[in-house]
């Protein structure tokens, strides 16, 4: 998933909100698509979908004809590093992601999406020193008495949800330091992370263990696996740069919404009195967090 990071536009077009909305619908249902496949290891299905995600990105920036800034990029020392930095989180992400729903825990899955831009709001105050103003301090208290219920309440942290939060949070906080096109960034960090996802398969492959290769639908699914990684992430991208950032705002409670939907109505996960009490205040959170946004958004209408 992502969040509003790009640079603010003056106006919303059409084929932007196009574009940003399937992409967080197509993130809404790749629940489903992950459930499919629990059976497979979270690594084994992390490692494919950074394999097939190569051909789909390197595909598009060729048609594109944005292939030299890669180049560039992998002659940057800098940059090469950095990438390998946001390639490790994004990796970490879709591991715990992909465990989250294979493991029942989708509702937490959910969670880490919700609380992702008010955590980016205070890593933002912690280390860039951004000012918050009394809506933004507010959100995040409220969001932060919402975790404390559920710690609380379980007795132990919500791992999966502040794994989901940390990783995706961080990935984007050092993505913005990539002075390079989204398309050939995104392509950039999975050509770092496939030598050791071929390495990995490879050896699941000579102990007897792996999943491709041996039953059709299995072979099918994980070879998706990376059609359903890099379109949402790269239709993302192309439409962020055609809408307002205030607008990303907003939007992105698409894709978390459709995962809590899911959770419980197709996957039958259980709303304990804590999450009951926790979701409608990190909820309260982000409608306190997205006023300052509707405002601007019909100002600028």
């Amino acid at each position: 998933m992502a969040d509003a990071t790009t640079p603010a536009q003056n106006a919303d077009t059409p084929k932007g909100l196009a574009l940003a909305v399937t992409a967080y619908v197509l993130w809404g249902f790749l629940p489903l698509y992950m459930k499919a496949v629990a059976h497979v290891g979270a690594i084994e299905i992390v490692a494919h979908r950074i394999i097939w995600s190569v051909p789909v990105a390197g595909l598009l920036l060729i048609a594109l004809g944005r292939t030299r800034d890669l180049k560039a990029a992998l002659k940057d020392p800098k940059m090469l590093g950095m990438a390998c930095l946001t390639a490790a989180l994004i990796s970490v992400n879709w591991a715990i992601y992909v465990w989250a729903i294979a493991s029942g825990n989708a509702l937490d899955a959910a969670l880490g999406y919700y609380i992702n831009p008010l955590f980016s709001i205070a890593l933002g105050a912690l280390l860039l020193r951004e000012p918050l103003n009394k809506t933004q301090l507010v959100a995040v208290g409220l969001a932060a008495a919402g975790v404390l219920v559920l710690v609380l309440e379980a007795g132990s942290l919500p791992w999966a949800a502040l794994g989901l939060m940390l990783s995706w949070g961080f990935y984007a906080f050092f993505k913005r330091s990539l002075p390079i096109g989204p398309n050939q960034g995104f392509l950039l960090e999975v050509l770092i992370l496939l030598i050791p996802a071929l390495a990995y398969v490879t050896w699941l492959g000579a102990q007897g263990t792996g999943h491709f290769g041996f039953a059709v639908e299995d072979t099918m699914m994980l070879a998706g696996a990376g059609v359903v990684t890099a379109v949402p992430l790269l239709v993302y991208a192309n439409g962020a740069k055609l809408v307002r950032l205030s607008t990303m705002g907003i939007l992105q409670y698409i894709a978390p919404t459709m995962i809590f939907i899911t959770a419980i109505a197709v996957f039958g996960e259980q709303v304990d009195r804590g999450r009951m009490i926790a979701f409608p205040l990190i909820w309260a959170a982000l409608v306190v967090y997205s006023i300052p946004m509707i405002r601007q958004m019909r100002a600028q209408a």
